[in-house]
Order: structure tokens, then C-alpha cells, then sequence
């Protein structure tokens, strides 16, 4: 089936479906595969629970009409939703970094939904799967859209582009995130950098860190709008007790959020929603309506400790951010507890090294666990089960505890037992 046809049963199906336990009725389900599933064998299982149509890519699952053959499934809703991008007419923007695109991302979302009908990427169904499936949501009500991007090896942005077709572009930063794909510092910067050369080619913009001399030489020779503390922008830090305040437009924006590092999220959101001329009492009551959620710098009261929860995702960058910006804080008996930081490749002993030199530094009691810190510290817990047992013999209390470390970790499963 062409793409024209298949659009047309998009347009009155609009609802998209690769999960069979999420199915949806009146709803097309594409057949996706992955190393350890294969979609074909689930379609019949989604036309009985409501789907009309299944787009599959393996000719024996065809039993009907209801069963719609292609070449490829992913490679089919990849070019539909480029089919679907190209009908819409309304500035998207395109994010990415290695640290804080979801935060900005959210925070973005809130600044421009307060006066625009704004869609913006949910989660972080932000890779090749992920962003089609963004672009096929948006519907003819929304004024605006917001796009993640996520990458862990070359090329990936530069495809992820030729899908959502930015306007305007955003790299919040880059730092040692994935390094096991990218394989250094400079294959970060290359693969991000995919956005920016989207950007030039289709005569877009891009929103700037003024203060990111990396980003400022890359975006060179582009329209570009800059953000930071060095920007015309006029936005300062004013406190940081432990939640950031901004001082912009002669008021006090008191956010939610926790860390120095979050001010060029808060100054990136403050600068789009200017540009797009939401009113000022509308950015700012949006930046402190806000609430990170989601394992991201929340703030958690349980009956012995105040758990400082940033266990979303973790890499050198982000820990180092996060440590800096934990042994400002005037806190009583502080304590960390650090988990893996993955995907690091050959880079893996040196980095956990280094955040671990970074705490005896600060002088912060700190735990550690994880394969990736046992290798380089004997004392560190191998898994969480093991972190359990030792705080169940040895209770914490009275204690502000930070908990960082990658997603596949799951520190949040230690909040019972803090």
C-alpha cells in the first residue's frame, strides 16, 4: 500500500498503536519488531481487541483484509509520519542534549501551553520509534509542537530530523552521555551537531546557551536566538536554597526546581516564551506551576529522611552537575547514594573513578552500587538487593540523601527503606 493510501486510513484511524496491551478501539497497529519480539505474531491478537487495521510485514500473518502488507512496518510509520509532518503548518522545535532535554522540554511545554495549543513529545519516546510516533499525535488544534530527540550513535539526530523537520532547533548541552556508541567526547558533539546542520540547511533557528562556548561555535553562521546568564535575555540567579529562584523581568521566578545547573532550563523557557510572545506573568506563573516528577529532582519526605530523587538517568555529566550543586546546599548530615552510570563502553572505570574522587573531595558520606562502581571500589554494593539488606541492619535517619544513578538501576526502590 502506498503512503497516500495508507494516510488517508490514518486521517480516520488517528489513533496508532505497536502494543497490544495498550490497544485502542477504531486504532491502526503497526507490527514492530525488536531482538526478542516479533509484532506480526501479535496482529491478530490486536484486530480482536478492537483495532481495524493491522500493517504488518510478514505475508503468512495476512489472513484478511483487515491485515495490510508492506515491506517494512517501522520503515512504513517512519514515512508516514513524514507524510503527516509535511500537512502540518505550525513551527515545530527540535531538542536535544545529553543532560536536561526532558526537563526543558516540560518546562517549555508549560511556558507555551499557558497561550498556544502545544503538543509536546510525551515521556521520552524520543528515538527512531518514538519521534514518528510524536508526529502522528499532533493533530489539526495544535499551534506549536515540541519534539525530543534522543541519540546514542551517529546519525541518529540527522534522522530523527528528516522525520519531525524542525524549525527552530535546541541543544540544552553536550557532555559524556553514551560514550559506549558515540566512542568520545567528539562523537557527541558530531551527532548532536546533526540538529544544528538540519537547522542551516532548511534556513530554520536556534536557541542558544550564550554561556556554552561549544554551542555558540557550532551555531556560527546561523539565525540564532541566545539564552544564559550572558545574554540579552537579562535573567540572573537570585537564590538556590535548595530550589532556584531567577530574577527576570524585575520579579522573582521561585521554580521547583533544585541545582544551578537547572537555571539555563528555566532561561531556555523563559527565552522561547518570550520569542513566541507568551505574556510575562504567563512565563513566569508556568515556571513555577511546574513540578519535575518522574524520578527527576523531586523532593521526598518520608517519616526519617528528605530524599532528594534524581534517579531518572545518570551520566558523568549529569552526576558531576547534580554532586556540585548537592555539597552547595546547606544541608545537615548529608548523604549520597550513587548508582551506575551506563553505557559508558571503555570509559566506564574512569568516569565511576572520578565521581568517586568527587565525593571524597566534597566530603560527602556517599554509598555506592552497582557492578560499574564495585569494579573500582571494593566497599561499593553490587545491587540494590545487597544496599537493601545493609540498610535494613543499618537504618539512616535525620539524613538529606541525593539519589542519582541510571535508569536501569532503580534507586527508587530504596525510598521504603529510607
Amino acid at each position: 500500500m502506498e503512503i497516500a493510501e495508507l494516510y488517508k486510513l490514518y486521517k480516520n484511524h488517528s489513533n496508532i498503536c505497536t502494543d497490544t496491551r495498550r490497544i485502542q478501539k477504531e486504532s491502526l497497529f503497526f507490527a514492530l519488531k525488536g531482538k526478542k519480539f516479533n509484532g506480526n505474531c501479535f496482529a491478530s491478537k490486536a484486530i480482536s481487541k478492537g483495532c481495524d487495521f493491522a500493517i504488518i510485514d510478514e505475508k503468512k500473518y495476512r489472513t484478511n483484509n483487515k491485515y495490510i502488507l508492506v515491506n517494512d512496518v517501522l520503515e512504513t510509520l517512519q514515512n508516514l509520519a513524514k507524510h503527516h509532518r509535511e500537512q502540518l503548518d505550525i513551527p515545530i522545535l527540535g531538542i536535544t542534549g545529553s543532560n536536561g532535554k526532558t526537563t526543558s522540554k516540560e518546562l517549555i511545554y508549560s511556558v507555551l501551553n499557558k497561550e498556544l495549543n502545544c503538543y509536546a513529545t510525551k515521556g521520552n519516546l524520543n528515538n527512531h520509534i518514538g519521534v514518528p510516533l510524536s508526529i502522528l499525535e499532533i493533530n489539526s488544534k495544535h499551534q506549536i509542537a515540541i519534539i525530543e530527540m534522543g541519540a546514542n550513535h551517529r546519525n541518529e539526530i540527522k534522522d530523527l530530523c528528516e522525520i519531525s523537520k524542525p524549525n527552530y532547533g535546541i541543544i540544552t548541552n553536550i557532555g559524556l552521555a553514551h560514550l559506549e556508541g558515540f566512542q568520545n567526547l567528539q562523537g557527541v558533539i558530531d551527532t548532536k551537531n546533526e540538529l544544528y546542520n538540519f537547522i542551516k540547511l532548511n534556513n530554520g533557528s536556534l536557541f542558544v546557551n550564550n554561556d556554552d562556548k561549544i554551542l555558540v561555535t557550532l551555531s556560527k553562521k546561523i539565525k540564532t536566538i541566545f539564552y544564559g546568564l550572558n545574554s540579552k535575555l537579562n535573567a540572573k540567579i537570585k537564590k538556590n536554597t535548595p530550589f532556584i529562584n531567577v530574577f527576570w523581568n524585575k520579579k522573582n521566578i521561585a521554580s521547583k526546581l533544585i541545582g544551578d545547573y537547572q537555571f539555563y532550563n528555566i532561561s531556555l523557557a523563559i527565552c522561547i516564551g518570550n520569542y513566541f510572545n507568551i505574556s510575562k506573568k504567563n512565563i513566569k506563573s508556568a515556571i513555577e506551576e511546574y513540578t519535575p516528577k518522574n524520578n527527576r529532582s523531586e523532593i521526598i519526605t518520608t517519616k526519617n529522611n528528605v530524599l532528594i530523587m534524581d534517579a531518572y538517568n545518570a551520566n558523568p555529566s549529569s552526576m558531576t552537575a547534580m554532586l556540585t550543586s548537592f555539597a552547595q546546599q546547606d544541608y545537615k548530615n548529608k548523604l549520597c547514594i550513587l548508582g551506575d552510570m551506563l553505557e559508558l563502553g571503555d570509559f566506564s572505570n574512569e568516569q565511576h573513578l572520578k565521581i568517586v574522587k568527587l565525593s571524597q573531595k566534597f566530603k560527602i558520606d556517599t554509598l555506592y552500587v552497582g557492578r560499574e562502581f564495585y569494579r573500582i571500589n571494593k566497599k561499593a554494593f553490587q545491587n540494590l538487593n545487597e544496599l537493601k539488606k545493609f540498610i535494613k541492619e543499618n537504618p539512616i535517619k535525620n539524613k538529606t540523601i541525593l539519589l542519582k544513578g541510571s535508569r536501569s538501576v532503580s534507586l527508587e526502590k530504596l525510598v521504603s527503606y529510607l
